[in-house]
Formats: structure tokens, sequence, C-alpha cells
């Protein structure tokens, strides 16, 4: 229990009083709604959450919130499509609420983010895409965001806690990205209970979110703010690695869901101090082959693998926490480099493999290399340059197809050896010399 101590101790100082997680937290969702006022529009999912919208609405009545139109209305899909904000940022117009409640897992939560935006601030959606420019048009029009109280149903993304909303151009087949503090829900509520319902791959594929967002933030954080990215993955990272593969057993087990609840909110901790980078820059273009945790994962070993010379410290870190779960086979603390990074690639790899996901990318169904070629144009769009600049191997545009390309070959194929190796940080742009 003294992860779950530490835990609960970087969330209570996380939270500042916004946030009520835990069993039971959902008993809070009425009292934090009435902070936010009097009429509030839900949005969610009923279908899949009946409990939650049962013991939500009897909240509310309890506080005096009104429910704008009389019911709840339909959340996002999965990867949040852009015709599910477009319907919601219409209903936020049409009702006039005094906030809104998005009910669910990720997708909903972020739709609800964007269309608030949308709603307050008019014109195309695209122009908000990308960091801070939410509020740069708030500012600009003297207008504000509707406070938002999300009530998160599923361990994963962190939408609930983070300034992120990713939105899904399903003809595209490409995701969108909105970074920007106005996003930030006012009050957040998660009681890990209610994902003890939650279907395995989802569960699983969430765990991978988690992970992925404590790793690739640690891996890409300046020195400022690297303890307490180390100290979020020190305490994070073993709760994924113990927790996940006991899912396996048994969906209905309250302690794993508190310790996936718990990893996931020490994840939204991590990205609201730090960026991902290029594990969840591709996966934006893998909506339509894998999941978004799933995708993050396979490609988390081989970023891990080419990032090596410059995240020495980092590593040893980590490669100690997969040594300590038995993910890695023998003493790898005496490693540095490429040799260090290539062991950790192995263990991610061999974590993967024990809860029966793939290791490669042309492992999932439906794959062609016409992803890999999406991936590579996407990442040379501006609107998603906060992911290169997140990266902590120094990397424009320009390095794109001579650096991602090969990496996410090796990928493909699932061969480490294949990803493109740098004696050095300082090595980066003779890497076609050596």
């Amino acid at each position: 229990m003294e992860l779950w101590a530490r835990a609960r101790h970087l969330l209570e100082e996380f939270g500042k009083g916004r946030y009520r997680y835990g069993a039971g937290a959902l008993e809070g969702v009425g009292a934090a709604a009435r902070e936010l006022g009097e009429r509030a529009l839900v949005v969610g999912n009923r279908a899949h959450l009946e409990g939650v919208f049962a013991q939500m609405e009897g909240e509310l009545a309890a506080h005096d919130v009104e429910i704008a139109g009389g019911e709840p209305i339909p959340g996002a899909g999965a990867n949040t499509p852009v015709s599910d904000v477009a319907r919601i940022r219409d209903a936020v117009l049409t009702h006039a609420p005094d906030f809104v409640i998005a009910v669910g897992g990720g997708s909903t939560i972020d739709a609800v983010k964007a269309a608030a935006a949308w709603s307050a601030l008019g014109g195309e959606l695209t122009d908000y895409f990308g960091t801070n420019q939410v509020t740069k048009a708030l500012e600009r029009s003297n207008k504000r965001i509707l406070p938002l109280l999300a009530v998160q149903t599923a361990a994963g993304s962190g939408a609930h806690l983070t300034k992120y909303a990713n939105v899904t151009f399903v003809e595209a087949g490409q995701k969108k990205l909105m970074v920007d503090e106005a996003l930030v829900p006012r009050r957040a509520v998660f009681d890990y209970d209610v994902t003890m319902t939650v279907p395995l791959d989802v569960s699983l594929d969430g765990a991978l979110d988690s992970m992925s967002h404590l790793v690739e933030v640690f891996f890409g954080i300046g020195e400022g703010g690297r303890e307490r990215a180390g100290e979020l993955v020190e305490v994070g990272l073993p709760l994924i690695l113990r927790a996940a593969p006991r899912l396996l057993e048994g969906l209905s087990d309250s302690q794993t869901r508190t310790e996936l609840g718990l990893a996931a909110d020490l994840g939204a901790y991590a990205i609201m101090i730090g960026g991902t980078n290029g594990p969840h820059l591709n996966s934006f273009s893998l909506v339509d082959l894998a999941s978004h945790g799933r995708a993050c994962a396979i490609l988390g070993p081989y970023y891990a693998a080419f990032f090596a010379p410059a995240i020495g410290p980092q590593l040893r870190l980590v490669a100690r926490i997969f040594e300590e779960a038995g993910y890695l086979s023998s003493d790898v603390q005496g490693l540095t480099g490429r040799d260090l990074g290539l062991a950790v690639a192995h263990g991610m790899l061999s974590f993967l493999e024990s809860l029966g996901y793939p290791t490669s990318l042309q492992e999932l169904p439906g794959f062609d290399y016409r992803f890999v070629e999406q991936a590579l144009a996407a990442a040379a769009d501006l609107q998603l340059a906060m992911k290169l600049q997140n990266m902590p191997i120094p990397f424009t545009s320009a390095d794109i197809d001579r650096y991602m390309r090969p990496l996410l070959d090796a990928a493909v194929i699932g061969d480490l050896a294949k990803v493109p190796f740098l004696t050095s940080v300082v090595n980066l742009h003779s890497l076609g010399e050596e």
C-alpha cells in the first residue's frame, strides 16, 4: 500500500481541491456540480453507464441542479469523431446551460471540451487545434468557455484532469489535438469502482495509454521537471505493471481497478507538466488500425531505443522498475547508451507479450504501409508540432523522413536492430555518415 499512499499524496497536490476520486467518489458529483451552477447540459452514452447516470441524476436532484432539456444527450463515439463534437456544440448553443457535465471516457470528455470551446468562439473548429489557440481566441474576443464538470468512467486517457482534447476527422483517418489550459475541467470526479464493468480490451488499452503518458513525459521533459516526472513514473509504472496482468484473471477486482485508476491519474499529472512525443504523434494516424493506447504501446519501445543517447538516467529508472516486475531477465544497471535503450525496449515488449498484445505494427489487423506514410505526413503538420518539440532528441520536420521513417519501418516488422542508431545526441545530423 506504500504506492497507494504516495499516489494519493501526489494527486492531492495535483487536484488542488477540484478533484474527487477513489471508491465512492460519485457520491460527491452533486456537490461538485452545484459549485458550477444551477442548470447543466449532461452529455454521455447512458446505455453503457446506466448505474452511473442513475446515481448522478439522484445527486443532481438532491443539490437542486436542473438537467437542461430534461435528459442527457448522447456522448461521443470512439476517438471523438468531429461530427459528435459538432452535435454537442449545437446542443450547448440550443440549451444555453450554466455549465456542462461530461460523463464517460476520454472520447466523450474530449468532445465536450472541444464543443465548449467551439460554441463560445464560433468559426471553424480547425482554427483551434495546436497549442494555446483557444486561449488566444478567447483573449481576442473577450469571451469565455462554459465551465465543465468531467465525470470519468474509464482509466487511461486522463481527460478529466488535463488540457488536451483529441478530435478525429473520420474520413481522413487522422486525429488532431487541442492543447490549452482553457480546456481543463473546472471540477472532476472519478469513482474507480465504476471501471469494474469496462471490457477487458478497453481496460488494457487504457493501462497502456497511462504507461505511455508517464514514460513519454519522463523521457522528454527538461531538467526542471524531471524529478517530479520521475516520481510519477516511480509510483505509477509499478502499479500498471502489477495490476494490468491481473485484468486477465478477472475484471471485477476493486484493488486492481484502484491501482489502474491511480496510475491513470498520475499519467494525467505527467502530461500536465510535460508533453508526450513520438509514440503519441504517430498514433494519431493509426486510428483506423488500433486503439490509441495499443498504438502508443507498440511504438514506445522503438522510440526508447532511438532516444537512448539522450535519456540515460531516465532509462536506468525505467529499467529498474521493469526488472523488479520481472520483465527483464538480467541485471541491466551496468548498461549504457544504445545497449540500455535496447534492454528497456525488450522489457517493454515483454510486457506487451504477457498481455497477449502485438509487438509490431504489421501484426495489427488491416495494416498496410499507407498508415506509415500517413503518419510521416501528419508529423509535419504544424498543428501537431508540439509532439516533435517534446522529443528528447532535437527533432524538426526536416528530420522526419531521415529518422522517423526507418524507426517506423523497424516498428512495422518488429526489429529493434533496425531502429536508427545514434552514438550521441550530437551526432543526430550525421546519422547518414556513420
